[in-house]
């Protein structure tokens, strides 16, 4: 192998090596962030964001979330979300559309997100966001510059799991085990 070939191999190997190390710190955050309460580990949270990052809601989010410039800003607004009553009963967040692009020690990625939710007054919705998010490697690690999520739709649901038979097929085929 020419060291011009081996030189482009290490090229994409690290870029790959970016893409996954993002995709793992997105969804480290949204782990976190469908488990809000008491033992939220706050501290790992804000280790996911650079110290001068900033998070914003875009569109009916800019009302509904606000924006928060700095590390220290970011997680006091997600620890509002934990106590005194933590504001989620249930939650969980979905992605599709993913799109990465690293460029040497920054990147942007951007993706659709579903988010079912339950809140502790047991209101539920559906709800829809892009998000475009900026990274920074700091060091070894890749971690969060610039959050924005746009809201797409948002729907009231009545519940999510109810004691409704789940569909499957009828065997039937006789004798079949």
């Amino acid at each position: 192998m020419t060291n011009a070939a081996s030189s482009g191999l290490e090229a994409r190997l690290e870029r790959l090596e970016a893409e996954a190390d993002i995709r793992r710190l997105v969804a480290r955050y949204f782990q976190i962030c469908d488990d809000l309460g008491p033992d939220t580990p706050l501290d790992e949270l804000g280790g996911l964001f650079t110290n001068d990052a900033r998070w914003e809601g875009k569109g009916r989010y800019a009302e509904a979330f606000g924006g928060y410039d700095g590390r220290d800003a970011i997680v006091a607004m997600i620890a509002s979300y934990c106590a005194p009553v933590p504001h989620f009963r249930m939650t969980g967040h979905f992605f599709s559309a993913e799109a990465i692009h690293v460029d040497g020690s920054m990147a942007t990625g951007s993706w659709m997100m579903l988010q079912c939710s339950t809140y502790s007054d047991d209101r539920s919705d559906l709800r829809s966001a892009c998000l475009n998010i900026d990274f920074r490697q700091e060091g070894a690690r890749w971690c969060i510059s610039h959050f924005r999520s746009t809201n797409i739709f948002s729907r009231r649901v009545d519940s999510w799991s109810d004691a409704a038979d789940i569909p499957v097929p009828q065997n039937t085929t006789a004798g079949a085990a």
